[in-house]
């Protein structure tokens, strides 16, 4: 198998699965209990979030443990609104937002009585800093903007975007989950208020995540029935798996600032792209121009069909996405390329592939064999719209 669909999860690292070890080995307790085996989970727990705190250069008291991205943005959106709205019920977010901001967003606007606006972006995927600007109110009391995009790559000028923000008096919040481990992400740098991020993204265990949030900022939990994490987020840590979220942070951090396996990325990607333009010169790469994450290209084949494309790829043993949501078996056209101006039946014939640590050149050359087959069996059958 040749595993091209590293955005939707990575495998984990080996250093993170000793990391885990060490904790499922020991004995120990809740991290909530006095006694030893508590203090044992306790002291992996703080060390962990020590670390993390450490590679963001933040305090270690701005770092809630979350079960990962879903959550920790919930928690920011929600928690947020709900505490600081009072008088100011105006949210703001871009509408290629990933839908665990979106539906938390439109949740409040729906259900809550907050007015929402939903900045447009241009063809490359990008939120222009003028319209972002123009849609805050002296009512807005929270906008979100993602640092990159799952789906496209797309990095958005989230570091201007705070700036407007913090003139404004609005808070903001950022969804790193696609860029922490791939791209510099320091909440200081960005200017944000609230961070969110998933270990799994970054070759850490599933069930893990954290949201960093300033210091002096307060939030509303969304869950009750504890006084966990600082009575931000109730509910026993996930002891073993913070610990390998840690050092898989640790790793990929170090890898970032390295810069070199992102310029390999970047090269396979850009090969894959080649050979894919050279295989089928009507294949249109969506968010050209724009900058992006080293890993990511997200490709429309005109006249295909992306569900039929993605199990012919399976079928040959090559994993990708459609970078859209699944529902209920049936690939549903992308609304971040949608939103981008794409027409509908191009967001239906389009795959995303996501390279990662473990990508190998004969892994890009073994691919694009494999969509040449796929493309000839599709050929007869392709739209000539």
């Amino acid at each position: 198998m040749i595993y091209l669909d590293h955005n939707a999860t990575t495998a984990l690292c080996p250093p993170a699965r000793e990391a885990m070890n060490a904790v499922l080995d020991t004995l120990t307790g809740n991290p909530s209990g006095i006694h030893g085996p508590g203090r044992i989970a306790r002291a992996f727990v703080d060390d962990a979030r020590d670390r993390i705190a450490a590679l963001l250069g933040a305090k270690s008291h701005e770092i809630i443990f979350t079960s990962g991205g879903t959550e920790s943005c919930n928690l920011a959106v929600l928690g947020l609104a709900r505490r600081h709205g009072g008088g100011r019920r105006h949210l703001v977010t871009s509408v290629t937002e990933h839908h665990a901001v979106l539906h938390s967003m439109r949740w409040l606007a729906a259900r809550e009585g907050f007015d929402l606006t939903e900045v447009p972006v241009n063809s490359r995927g990008m939120t222009d800093p003028d319209e972002f600007a123009a849609a805050l109110r002296p009512e807005t009391v929270l906008a979100s903007v993602m640092t990159a995009n799952n789906e496209t790559g797309v990095i958005q000028p989230t570091t201007q975007l705070s700036a407007i923000c913090r003139e404004r008096g609005v808070l903001f919040h950022s969804d790193a989950v696609q860029a922490f481990g791939k791209i510099r992400c320091v909440p200081s740098e960005a200017g944000v208020d609230a961070m969110s991020v998933t270990s799994h993204k970054f070759y850490g265990p599933h069930g893990a995540g954290f949201l960093w949030l300033r210091s002096g900022v307060s939030i509303d939990a969304i869950h009750h029935g504890g006084f966990h994490e600082n009575e931000r987020r109730p509910g026993t840590e996930n002891v073993a798996a913070i610990a390998g979220m840690a050092t898989a942070a640790e790793t990929a951090v170090a890898e970032v600032l390295d810069g070199r396996e992102a310029s390999r990325q970047n090269g396979l990607r850009e090969r894959l792209w080649s050979g894919i333009s050279a295989i089928d010169p009507s294949a249109l790469r969506n968010a050209e121009g724009a900058d992006l994450i080293p890993n990511t290209l997200n490709i429309s084949f005109p006249g295909c069909d992306g569900e039929t494309l993605l199990m012919g790829l399976d079928l040959e043993g090559i994993a990708a996405s459609s970078g859209s949501a699944c529902m209920v078996g049936s690939i549903q056209a992308s609304h971040v390329l949608l939103a981008m101006g794409v027409q509908e039946t191009l967001a239906r014939a389009t795959v995303r592939f996501s390279l990662g640590r473990h990508t190998s050149e004969q892994d890009v050359e073994g691919a694009l064999e494999a969509l040449d087959r796929v493309l000839s069996r599709q050929a007869p059958f392709r739209s000539k719209s």
